[in-house]
C-alpha cells in the first residue's frame, strides 16, 4: 500500500500549490490508511508534511507580493496560540478509551478519526462553494471583522492542533469573506499562515513523539514536490473551477471514514 501512499503524497502537494488549501486534509487519511499509522502519529507527521510543503508553495508568492503581512499576524498569532495550547495540553487529555456505547468502543485514534472526516466534510461544503473574486485591492480595516478574523484563527488553531489539517479551506474564506483580500493573495497569505501553524505545532509537541524521519523525510520531499508542479499548473489552470470537483472528492472520503471506523 505504500506506493500507492507516495503517489498520494503527490496529490497533497499539487493541491496546495493549485488551490491554496485542501492538501492538507487529505495527508492524515494517507498516513493512516495507506501507511498504517495511528491517528494521533498521523496528525503530528502531518504537521510537518503540511508546513513545509506550504513554505515551498509560499516562496512564489513572496516574489509577486501576494503575501499580507499584517494578516499574517492578525490571523495567525491566535492560531499558533491554540495550536501550542492544543497540542501540549488537550490532546493529552483524550483518553485511549473515550466512550463505549453498546458494543462499539471509541478509542482516541477512532475519535482524532471521527473529528477528522467532520472536518473533511466541512471542508467539502467550503470547497463546494463557490467564492466571488475580488479585485486587488486595500485589506477592510473594519476592527469587528478584524476580531472576527482573529476569532477564526483560534478555531483553525484548535483544530490543527487536534487532527493535524493546515485549514485553508477555513483561513482562505475568511480572508476573503471578512477581511475583502482578493483570491490570490488570500491563497499566499494562507500558505504562510499554514506554514507557521503546521511547523511550530509540530515542533512544540515533538519532545513527546517518536518520529521516523527517513519516512517523514520522503514523504515531505515528495509533498514538495507536487507543490511545485501545482504551482506551475497554477499558472495554466483556473484552481477555483478544480475546487468544487475536489470538494466532492473530500466529502466522499469523510463519509468513508466514518463508515470504515463505526460499521467495518
Amino acid at each position: 500500500m505504500e506506493i500507492f501512499g507516495y503517489l498520494a503524497s503527490v496529490l497533497i502537494g499539487i493541491s496546495l500549490g493549485l488551490i491554496g488549501g485542501g492538501g492538507s486534509i487529505l495527508t492524515v487519511p494517507v498516513l493512516v490508511y495507506l501507511f498504517g499509522l495511528d491517528a494521533f502519529l498521523a496528525t503530528e507527521y502531518s504537521l510537518f508534511i503540511v508546513g513545509i510543503s506550504s513554505v515551498v508553495g509560499s516562496l512564489s508568492y513572496f516574489k509577486k507580493g501576494l503575501v499580507n503581512l499584517k494578516t499574517v499576524f492578525v490571523f495567525g498569532i491566535p492560531s499558533i496560540i491554540s495550536i501550542f495550547l492544543t497540542r501540549n495540553y488537550l490532546v493529552p487529555l483524550i483518553p485511549d478509551e473515550v466512550f463505549n456505547i453498546s458494543n462499539l468502543i471509541v478509542t482516541k485514534n477512532i475519535f482524532l478519526l471521527l473529528i477528522f472526516a467532520g472536518l473533511m466534510i466541512f471542508a467539502s461544503y467550503k470547497m463546494i462553494q463557490k467564492t466571488p473574486e475580488l479585485p486587488l485591492q486595500a485589506t477592510d480595516g473594519n476592527i469587528n471583522k478584524t476580531l472576527l478574523a482573529a476569532g477564526e484563527g483560534s478555531v483553525v488553531g484548535i483544530l490543527t492542533g487536534l487532527v493535524g489539517a493546515g485549514g485553508g479551506f477555513m483561513i482562505i474564506p475568511a480572508l476573503v469573506n471578512l477581511l475583502k483580500i482578493p483570491m490570490k493573495m488570500a491563497i499566499g497569505t494562507s500558505l504562510v499562515i499554514i506554514s507557521l501553524n503546521s511547523l511550530i505545532g509540530f515542533f512544540s509537541s515533538i519532545p513527546n513523539t517518536e518520529i521516523d524521519w527517513k519516512l517523514l523525510s520522503t514523504i515531505s520531499s515528495i509533498a514538495i514536490v507536487g507543490i511545485i508542479i501545482g504551482s506551475q499548473l497554477a499558472k495554466k489552470i483556473d484552481g477555483k473551477k478544480l475546487k468544487p470537483a475536489f470538494g466532492w472528492f473530500i466529502l466522499m472520503m469523510g463519509i468513508y471514514i466514518i463508515v470504515k471506523e463505526i460499521f467495518i
